[in-house]
């Protein structure tokens, strides 16, 4: 499936809502739409992760965890081979894996939570699945962009944007010896980004600061997690796998979610800054953002 021809599906479904709906409620139906074909990648892997815990015996030949990993290679390469990611997001997505694993790696030699069930495709005990929850947000970031024609503007200096998600991601490691410095970080991401704009388009263009973007997304990601942690696929110390997720988490993803869009930006840097664009008419956007995805 080319981008041209998902573009020409879209335009049309939206002429079809438009002509049977009322306009405001045809612009929602759309962006919750477009938000859901956004995040296909991490719908797929909840799926997985749901369908395996239902239908998985610990007398089958192949592990779940591992069934999970050939399932998510067999997602990736689906979506290169259909044309649903470009190999440059794919590129930059890989990143983010990376950094996922890595991250799941010591977050695990530190007791913070654990994968309880066996497989042979781990590393460091880390199954190789995991790697692919934090991909998804990845995949999310770069598909919701390029499908909502997203612009953000006015945009802070490069360097501060790349410092404050360094800062992030290391501060996910530091917490452990020192002073976590998660609260000085949410602080920071207002400063930085309460004056960016993302401009988004469906019928028309709308806006929304990126920080409240941002709460949303980590409110749906926090949810996708729990399908997660009450699957027992992992299991945080101290809780069972019945336990919903702590609320913390969702500020860990909300800081999770600027790496992640720092990361995305290395291929989407024409989108950041200059002016807003032409048919700005809109006012600030009335819909709730964005859908969720995955733990990592």
């Amino acid at each position: 499936m080319t981008q041209h021809s998902t573009r020409s599906t879209e335009k049309s479904l939206g002429h079809w809502m438009r002509a049977r709906l009322p306009y405001g409620l045809a612009e929602f139906v759309m962006f919750v739409l477009k938000q859901g074909w956004a995040a296909l990648f991490g719908g797929l892997m909840l799926v997985g992760i749901m369908v395996t815990k239902a239908i998985w015996q610990p007398d089958w030949t192949v592990a779940r965890y591992d069934a999970l990993v050939i399932y998510a290679v067999t997602l990736q390469a689906a979506f290169l081979y259909f044309k649903l990611e470009s190999w440059a997001e794919a590129r930059v997505i890989l990143l983010f894996h990376m950094s996922g694993t890595l991250m799941e790696i010591f977050k695990i030699h530190m007791g913070s939570w654990a994968y309880p069930e066996p497989g042979l495709l781990k590393l460091m005990g880390v199954p190789l699945f995991s790697g692919f929850m934090y991909a998804s947000v990845g995949s999310f970031m770069a598909r919701v962009v390029r499908i909502f024609d997203m612009r953000f503007t006015p945009f802070p200096p490069f360097w501060m944007h790349f410092a404050l998600a360094a800062a992030i991601y290391l501060n996910f490691f530091t917490h452990h010896w020192i002073w976590d410095f998660r609260w000085v970080l949410m602080g920071l991401t207002m400063v930085l980004y309460w004056r960016v704009r993302i401009w988004f388009l469906i019928g028309k263009y709308y806006w929304m600061p990126l920080p409240v973007a941002a709460f949303f997304s980590s409110f749906f990601l926090w949810i996708a997690e729990n399908v997660g942690t009450r699957s027992g696929t992992w299991v945080y110390a101290g809780a069972k796998s019945i336990d919903w997720a702590s609320l913390t988490k969702m500020g860990s993803w909300y800081l999770l979610l600027y790496v992640s869009f720092a990361t995305v930006t290395l291929v989407y840097q024409s989108i950041l800054g200059g002016p807003a664009p032409k048919d700005s008419r809109a006012t600030p956007a009335p819909t709730p953002p964005l859908r969720p995805t995955p733990k990592g």
